[in-house]
Parts: C-alpha cells; sequence; structure tokens
C-alpha cells in the first residue's frame, strides 16, 4: 500500500482525491477528512476497502 501523498506522513494512503485545480493524488484518511471539505474535492475510497477508516 502506497503512503500518504502529503509531506511529512508517513500514514498508508487509503482514499483518492479528486482535486479540480491539481493532480488526483491518494491519501490517508485524516488528510482526506480535511482536503475534501474543499469546493469541487470528491473523496474516493481506494478500490478494496469496503469503508471509510
Amino acid at each position: 500500500m502506497a503512503e500518504c501523498a502529503e509531506s511529512d506522513c508517513s500514514e498508508p494512503a487509503t482514499v483518492r482525491l479528486h482535486v479540480p485545480w491539481a493532480e488526483n493524488r491518494e491519501v490517508c484518511a485524516a488528510h482526506a477528512r480535511v482536503l475534501a471539505q474543499q469546493d469541487g474535492v470528491v473523496a474516493d475510497p481506494i478500490a478494496g476497502d469496503d469503508e471509510w477508516p
């Protein structure tokens, strides 16, 4: 499993963020909760995860 794309974070990436103004990236659940609150950002659990962590 890949690591979170955010700098200084070594948690496993569990969510793929679709960001309209930047490249999509895979992040941990904690970062996804914060970043997905921005307008236009869509958060999808990475395949294989049945529920949000």
